[in-house]
């Protein structure tokens, strides 16, 4: 289990000074042109002394300091001063971007100077502390930046990622030594190719034994997956780059799974069967330096088999098969008692439950005990055997805390009040971080024992909940909308401070819309809820609805849409809209729709689809044919386009474009490695073709989710004067 820690905010205290500043008005640049409404919560990661967390702070030389915290008490004491963090040879000390603490606590995994790889800044330069000699040394001298490295489970190598290969540098020695040597452009030892990261969230693919003689380690052969050139246009003249990504219905990369033993370097190839067109989803050492698990997932992801292989010899054997005619989640087991047991996620009984398992696959019981969806699993204390998780017991919207029993007795609700949960245990189980929000409330942290009572306050995030607070807004109203087939739907609406029924206002509806998604969440919604809210500032009415095919309602609620992505889901939106339209304060003729990826999909398949009862749509960066998508995604929902040609018809907008009545906003970045601008370039022309006027704005250079102050900002400023023109 990785201990790692990421540093998205830096904290300047444990208590947030009182508010002193006058609350500038909400608007687009308060929101997004400034940090003015960041959050103040504490990046923590527990030791593997239950009774402490290690938290940063920025210094007043800017840097970042390392604190050891008694939990409890809160009394922190200094364990590495970011002023101390300077290389051999160097002047300036090294930023911390992120942090491994070795098993034994004596060294740190210093991650810093990344560059960006798609969605994550994957690549970079990583050095390691060590306390005892106060001597910080780079993993590798060797020229190229490091991916994904790792401290051995003993703690005396640390494993990483360069040009493709695998390496381990002893610490003590700092020798290097090269694992694999066949990484080229084609072939990926130790990390993922594009679609297995963006789709299957696996980036760093090796894995030490417990006992730090070998790595087990994913290769992909990628020759066969077609390269999408996108281009820079920014430079004098233009430049391709390259992605190796698989259409739907394209080939994917070959996988297979290999063990090296680290002394020899000799490698084992694992059997994981006669198919090759398959997924590989998860894989670690199954408790045992001896064997590893991995999970199969076939082309169409319906079935999802758990394998145990020999290290030494490569034989595997199928311990465990779960399977559904739609399509299985991608989970993984949780192994307990020494490996002997193993914990499994499965919907097979129409929702998503967890079950106790043997080591070799029979099922020993059912755990949780809900006719509803189990959503996170936060831990197993082994001693007093009893689970921790999160679910929809109390409805989708919220996410209270439960515990169980492993033999599924004594099942409680944990947490208290309303809201979402996000908690994180302590080695122990003897006490936990939650992350609370609400709808309309900002997050907090709290610190508790395992029956939930609070012991104290880590953070209250006293300062965004102030400025929030005096701005006097209404949170958002939790309702039900009838669907296209009469199904409530889970929505919730945003009024004005100031509502009086007696006027009509406009409404802007949100959507999200994906498979297994929610928008219509009791918790905090950030800079996006903010502008919302701003929005209902200048009279509009704020809406959004969580259409068939969205999650925390059961396997049957999410998988109707199996086959038919967009066709359900803009039905749910338009039968929505049609409902608030039948309400006296809201005025039918000026109702919108916006969303983002899925979400600029579905407003794309609304407003064609809708014919006139939308009368303004944005669509950001949106898939506009199925066809254009990749292969993991779009296949566990669809199918190939040759098995399924209808249903790729129905469900692209490029088909329905004739039907547009209304204005249309398109937003696309043009260097979107995960929707490509050639979704929007398609849409264009086909607009154009059939003779509609619309708008567009390109972001040149942005990828998937926009970055940088000045673009957000530029970004939202045109959605508001937009919308105020066209809406």
């Amino acid at each position: 289990m990785k201990t790692r820690i990421l540093i998205f905010a830096v904290v300047a205290q444990f208590v947030v000074p009182p508010l002193t500043a006058q609350v500038p008005r909400l608007s687009v640049e308060s929101i997004f042109g400034t940090d003015y409404f960041a959050s103040d919560l504490v990046p923590v990661q527990w030791s593997r002394e239950p009774r402490y967390f290690t938290a940063t702070e920025e210094n007043t030389d800017g840097l970042v300091d390392i604190y050891r915290v008694d939990a409890r008490s809160g009394e922190r004491e200094l364990v590495l001063r970011g002023g101390d963090l300077v290389p051999p040879g160097q002047q300036q000390p090294i930023e911390i971007e992120s942090y491994e603490f070795s098993a034994d606590g004596s060294k740190l995994l210093i991650f810093t100077n990344s560059v960006q790889v798609w969605r994550q800044n994957t690549k970079g330069e990583f050095y390691v502390w060590d306390f005892g000699r106060r001597r910080l040394t780079p993993v590798s001298t060797q020229p190229g930046l490091q991916q994904f490295a790792e401290f051995s489970s003993n703690g005396r190598l640390v494993g990483f990622v360069r040009d493709n290969n695998l390496f381990v540098t002893d610490i003590r020695s700092g020798r290097e030594t090269q694992l694999t040597f066949d990484g080229n452009d084609n072939i990926i030892n130790g990390a993922t190719d594009w679609v297995y990261e963006e789709e299957l969230g696996l980036r760093d693919a090796f894995r030490f034994s417990p006992d730090g003689d070998r790595l087990a380690f994913w290769r992909f052969d990628q020759t066969a997956t077609k390269t999408f050139h996108m281009i820079d246009a920014l430079p004098l003249y233009p430049e391709l780059l390259p992605v190796r990504y698989p259409k739907a219905g394209e080939q994917n990369s070959e996988v297979r799974i290999g063990v090296v033993e680290i002394s020899s370097g000799n490698t084992t190839w694992v059997d994981i069967g006669e198919d090759s067109d398959i997924y590989i989803a998860r894989m670690d050492f199954a408790n045992s330096s001896d064997e590893i698990w991995l999970t199969r997932l076939n082309r169409h992801q319906n079935r999802l088999d758990l394998l145990l292989a020999d290290v030494r010899t490569g034989e595997s054997r199928i311990v465990f098969t779960d399977s559904d005619d739609a399509w299985v989640a991608n989970t993984a087991p949780r192994w307990i008692k020494g490996g002997r047991e193993f914990l499994f996620e499965s919907e097979r009984s129409g929702f998503n439950q967890v079950y106790l398992c043997d080591r070799d696959g029979s099922m020993i019981n059912r755990v949780t005990p809900g006719e509803w969806d189990v959503l996170d699993v936060y831990g197993v204390d082994e001693e007093r055997e009893i689970l921790y998780f999160t679910g929809a017991g109390d409805g989708p919207t919220k996410r209270p805390l439960y515990r169980v029993e492993l033999n599924g007795q004594n099942f409680a609700r944990v947490s208290t009040g309303n809201g979402s949960h996000d908690v994180a245990f302590n080695s122990n189980y003897s006490l936990y971080v939650d992350n609370y929000s609400a709808a309309g409330v900002p997050p907090m942290q709290t610190l508790h024992t395992p029956d939930g009572q609070v012991l104290r306050t880590i953070a209250d995030n006293r300062q965004l909940a102030e400025r929030v607070q005096s701005l006097s807004l209404q949170v958002p109203e939790f309702i039900t909308v009838p669907g296209a087939d009469g199904i409530p739907l889970n929505a919730y609406i945003i009024r004005p401070a100031d509502f009086n029924p007696g006027r009509r206002y406009p409404l802007l509806m949100y959507v999200y819309g994906g498979p297994g998604s929610q928008t219509v969440r009791d918790s905090w919604g950030g800079d996006r809820y903010l502008w919302h809210q701003l929005l209902a500032s200048e009279g509009y009415l704020v809406a959004s609805v969580d259409n068939r095919g969205t999650g925390a309602r059961g396997r049957d609620f999410k998988k109707m849409t199996y086959q038919r992505l967009g066709e359900l889901e803009a039905a749910d939106q338009i039968a929505a809209a049609r409902s608030f339209g039948s309400q006296p304060f809201i005025n039918a003729d000026r109702i919108g729709i916006w969303g983002w990826s899925y979400g600029g999909y579905m407003s794309l398949m609304s407003m064609f689809l809708g014919q006139g009862v939308f009368k303004a749509a944005i669509s950001g960066a949106p898939v506009t044919d199925w066809r254009l998508y990749d292969t993991i995604y779009t296949e566990r929902y669809m199918r190939t386009p040759r098995e399924n040609a209808r249903g790729y018809d129905n469900g692209a907008p490029l088909k329905h474009v004739d039907k547009l009545t209304g204005n249309l906003l398109v937003v696309h970045g043009t260097s979107d490695d995960n929707v490509h601008f050639q979704n929007t370039v398609q849409l264009v022309h086909a607009l154009e073709q059939a003779g509609k006027q619309f708008d567009m704005r390109i972001y040149p250079g942005q990828r998937h989710g926009f970055r940088g102050t000045a673009t957000r900002l530029n970004q939202y400023e045109l959605f508001t004067e937009w919308l105020k023109r066209k809406l």
